[in-house]
């Protein structure tokens, strides 16, 4: 399985990030790896307390026109 995620390093030189599936939960690591790892913290986390949190997902094309 893998998931989406959006990642930025501040000034300070942390990555933050969170999965795509969950915006609204940040974490943070001093590196890209230690991010992972509490990416895939907050996963397995959110897994544990909703089994079902993760909605099927779909896409679509939108026309600018």
């Amino acid at each position: 399985m893998e998931l989406d995620y959006t990642y930025w390093q501040e000034k300070d030189g942390w990555y933050l990030g969170y999965l795509n599936a969950y915006p609204d939960h940040w974490t943070q690591g001093a590196s890209i790896g230690e991010l992972e790892d509490m990416l895939r913290d907050l996963y397995e986390l959110a897994q544990e307390e909703n089994p079902q949190a993760i909605p099927a997902r779909h896409s679509g094309t939108l026309s600018l026109a």
